[in-house]
Formats: structure tokens, sequence, C-alpha cells
């Protein structure tokens, strides 16, 4: 699909380079128009470009270079017409032949990324629970929000890296294995029946906490841990496994794919961290700490604590230095919550201090997102003011939405297999939608009434108007052959004023997926497709795709270039949902 801002931009990008050629770096200010009258895009260049040749001592008001520009547009095949309105915009009317054909291209070709100009690769680092702790509704944005940057990505055709960097290593391990020997003796024969770790964690915890002569052991056993002892580290991946297996149903639930590497992955190499450091002499000794402060930053990084053990910076570090060097990331993204944001930028800071990137060639970025709010706009907490587990949410979001597909009687008219299909469809994508469609730099209210309602943004409304639009053709009886041809050989004709707003809307999703691959806010594309089927919602209570006899019902005429134009809707739609990781059904 062709970006056709991007290409307005190169058009009116030549035009004011000759406009004014005194001018470096002139200003380039392309948007789609608010308004019909104002034509389909603005070039909003002129005033900015005024200024600027003031400030070189040239007058020239802005209402002259718009008409400058516009005299000095280059031939091109998608401007129709243009006008210079109010104090110097210039309002851009597009062919409608040239949205028509790409229309048909679409159709044909199927929804298919720009080209890229070259090959990235990217890492994504998102997802991150920790072992032997439940996965809660913090962790819950981090793998929706994750999840969909590496959708965006594999569809715009990047090397995607999917990496889930658990925390699987640290002193308390030593206290879970001490308990493990305790309350299971012959686990290295027998493995143990950990059914709840929460609460094995919990009671490991309470004794670390009150028993001494536990406590030493506790060390010992991290001593033992940390210097490979085979039977420690059996210990270690039992216990390590018992979490994975509970991680891996929220995954499942949720459609998540990811590759673990844990902090354990970066114990050798972290040892490296530290030599190269000490070598270039950027580490000092602070009460016995060895630390790096990076210019500019507010805090310095603890590489070694004062015992010589290594802490979280160093394992940050050693993971920044695995991702650049040894999987030559062009792209490396940390999707946590804000309030890791200034840990991160202190990270990035040292890695370029120390010369492992340059920021104008690799770019690495901290995703951050606010926290999760209950309807009482207080941190999300039970009733007994603990953590919501993660998997609790999600069996009440199945519950739900059982109840809203009954309460509309869609089990009677669904087979039980279409109604399991919709229910999982509905609760798992209302949950992701629900986040996905906030900004995730701000803060968020959970509330299930809300996700499920199926009028306004939510999935539950969108993935009810994608079936609608899906039904059109099957009602119609056009089967997908006869679709095929028609979009080879039907002219798009976009005459009616409803169908023009939705063809140009189509055309539109390139330039929303390239926003948000500059900013990586997904709502932006959220807002997009509620936009999509509201302008879908106009255009077919406006146009008849299939005309019936009143009487008898029977279809006397298909609009077919209509019928194409509800197929190109669909399409976009479908593959929105996919890089938002939502699953349509085609019955709902």
């Amino acid at each position: 699909m062709l970006n056709i801002n991007q290409r307005l931009q190169e058009v009116f990008g030549e035009a004011i380079q000759a406009s004014c050629p005194e001018l470096d770096n002139p200003p380039l200010s392309i948007a789609p128009s608010q308004q019909a009258k104002f034509g389909d895009y603005q070039c909003n260049s002129a005033m900015s470009m005024s200024q600027m040749l003031k400030a070189k001592g040239i007058k020239m008001n802005p209402r002259e270079i718009a008409e400058k520009i516009i005299k000095n547009l280059p031939d091109n095949e998608l401007v129709q017409k243009t006008e210079v309105a109010g104090p110097g915009f210039i309002n851009i009317y597009l062919q409608k032949t040239f949205v028509s054909k790409q229309l048909s291209n679409l159709l044909i070709n199927g929804v298919q990324p720009p080209p890229l100009p070259s090959k990235k690769k990217v890492v994504v680092d998102f997802s991150s629970p920790n072992i032997a702790k439940e996965m809660h509704v913090g962790h819950l944005r981090s793998t929706i929000i994750g999840d969909s940057m590496c959708r965006l990505f594999e569809f715009l055709g990047y090397e995607v890296l999917r990496l889930n960097h658990v925390g699987d290593w640290g002193t308390q391990f030593g206290m879970l294995i001490a308990h493990l020997q305790d309350m299971f003796p012959d686990y290295l024969t027998v493995s143990p029946p950990i059914g709840d770790l929460q609460a094995f964690y919990k009671e490991s915890k309470k004794r670390f906490d009150t028993d001494e002569e536990f406590k030493k052991r506790a060390y010992q056993c991290v001593v033992k841990l940390q210097s490979k002892e085979p039977e420690f580290i059996k210990a270690w991946n039992l216990i390590c496994d018992v979490s994975r297996t509970e991680f891996q149903k929220i995954y499942d639930c949720l459609d998540i794919e990811l590759i673990e590497r844990g902090e354990s992955y970066y114990q050798d190499l972290m040892v490296e961290v530290v030599k190269e450091f000490e070598k270039k002499g950027l580490m000092e000794l602070d009460e016995g700490r060895k630390v790096v402060f990076p210019p500019g930053q507010p805090i310095p990084l603890t590489v070694v604590k004062s015992d010589g053990g290594y802490t979280y910076d160093t394992s940050d570090l050693a993971a920044i230095r695995q991702r650049i060097f040894e999987e030559k990331a062009d792209i490396i993204i940390y999707v946590t919550d804000s309030g890791q944001s200034t840990h991160f930028q202190v990270v990035f800071a040292a890695a370029q201090l120390i010369g492992w990137y340059d920021p104008k060639v690799t770019r690495v970025e901290h995703a951050g997102f606010g926290v999760v709010l209950g309807e009482d706009k207080k941190k999300f907490k039970t009733r007994s003011g603990d953590t919501v587990r993660l998997m609790d949410l999600l069996d009440e979001g199945l519950k739900r939405s059982m109840d809203k597909l009954k309460e509309k009687e869609r089990d009677k008219v669904l087979t039980p297999e279409e109604l399991t299909k919709a229910q999982r469809a509905v609760a798992f994508g209302c949950i992701k939608y629900a986040d996905l469609s906030h900004n995730r730099n701000n803060d968020y209210v959970f509330s299930f009434d809300k996700m499920l309602d199926d009028r306004g943004n939510t999935a539950a409304y969108l993935l009810y108007a994608f079936t609608r639009i899906r039904s059109i053709t099957r009602l119609a009886k056009i089967d997908e052959a006869t679709l095929k041809k028609a979009a080879e050989t039907t002219e798009i004709l976009l005459d009616h004023d409803k169908e023009w707003k939705l063809g140009k809307c189509i055309q539109r999703f390139p330039e929303i997926l390239q926003k948000i691959l500059d900013d990586l806010l997904l709502h932006t594309l959220c807002d997009y497709v509620y936009e999509l089927a509201t302008t879908f919602t106009e255009f077919y209570d406006s146009c008849y795709c299939v005309e019936k006899d009143r009487q008898t019902g029977e279809v006397i005429k298909i609009n077919m270039w209509r019928m194409l134009l509800c197929e190109a809707t669909a399409a976009i739609m479908a593959k929105s949902f996919d890089i938002l990781g939502l699953t349509p059904v085609e019955r709902m």
C-alpha cells in the first residue's frame, strides 16, 4: 500500500525547495484535512516559511509563498487540484481515479506494507515477570503493549526478537531452595508437587525473616547456586519450571509468543561488563561500591555492590551490550512501567558513554506505561487489598463475556463451538483493546463494564461491526471467486461523498502505521479502526450495496463497486486486529 501522506510530502517537498531555495531545511507540514470543505489534505508550511524568510530580512507574506509552492508543484499522479485558503493554507484535493486504483490494488494483492529500504533487526523486551511470583495486572500491560509492538514490526517486514527478561536469579532463590530441601528432601529423584508457588514463596520468606539458622542456610544456597553446583541448579530449574507452566497458561490465553531469556542468561556476561568499565577508567569507588556516573544523569549506576555482588544495573548493562554486539539489533525497545524510566535513561547514557552505540545509528528506547487503576481511581487491587492475579482476571473476563453473549441471545443462534470462539474473542479482545486504546503514557481505569460495552470505541463494538461487514457478502450470496474477479475488472466508483470519505479513510492505513513506528503509541491505531468502522456505517446507511424487492425481499441488484468497498474495509480492519492481537470471528 502507498503512504499517500509520504507521497504528498515528496511532491510538496520538491515544490517548497524550488519556491524558496534560500531556506535551509524549510518546514514540510502535510496533514489530512479535518473538514471536506478544506480538501482532502492540507499543506501548512507557508506560515513558518514566511517567519524564516523574515529572519533573513526577506519580506514575503504566507499567501504569496503558498502561490509559489503551487506553481512549482511537479507533475504527479495523485493531486487533482489545489487552492490557497485563509492566511496561507494550501488545500489539496486528491484524484479520485488514483484512490480508486489504490483500493483495487489492495483487493488484488491483499494488505501489503510499503517496502522497507533495508531489513532491520528489532529486539523488544517485554512482559518480564518474576519467577516464583504470580503475574499481576502490571505485567498485563507490558505483555499486551509489547506483543502489539512486535506484531507491528513483523507486519512491516522487520526481523523481530521477542524477549522475556524474567527475574530468574538473585538472593531470593537461596531461601526458596533451602525451603525446597526441607519440604521435599527427595527432590532430586522425585519431582516435588509444588501446586501453589506463591504460597511456597510466602512460607520461605516467613522462615527467612524469623529463623536465623534458615537465613544462614539460604545464603549458603545462594553461594552454591552461583557456583553452579549441579544439585542446586536442579533445584533452581524445578522452581523455574513451576513458574513457567503458570506463565504459559496466560500467554496461551492471550496468544503471546516469547523467547525466555532471564537475568541468569547474563550472569557470565556481567564479568565482561565490569572489566570493560574498569579498563576504560569509567568506574568510581563510592563507599565500597563500584559506580558509574554517566554525564548529565541524576543518579549513578551501581555496577558492583560493596559485598562484590552484582545488581539490576549490571544485568541491564550486560543485556544491552549483548543485544547490540551479539544480536546486532538496530532497534531495542524496553516495555516496562514508567516508574523505571530514570533507570533506563541512566543505563542508555552509560552504554553511550562507553561507546557501545550511537543514538543516531541505533534506536534504543524505553516505552513506558502508566499504572492500572480500579474504578475508584486507586491502584487496582482485590477487595482484600491484594494485587489482582492475572489468571483470575482472565477467568472473570470469560465469565462476563459469556453473560454478555447470552444476554444478546447469541447462544440460541451459534453452535457451542462458535459460542466458545466468540466468548474468547470478546473476553481477551476486550481486555487487550481497553489497554491499547489508551495512550500508554497515562494511567488507565480497568472496567469490565466499559470494555464489554458494544457502543463506542471498544473491542466489543468493533468485533461486532467486523462480523456485520463480513456478513454483507455472505447474505448477498457472493462467493470469493466472484469478488476476486470483480476486484480485477470493476472500477471502484467514489462519486457519492460517503464513498469518497470511506475510500480515503481506508487509504490512510499506511500513514497511521508510520506514525506508530515513530512514537510507539498504539492508541492511534485503535482510534483509526474506530473511525474506519463509524465511517463505514455512514457509507452503509447512505449507499445501497444490495438492492432488494420491498415486498419479497429478493435481491434485484448488487452494486459491485460498493461490495468491493465493504471488502477493502474488512481487509484493513482484519489487519488492524492482527496488529492489536485481537481475534475476529466470522459469526458472533
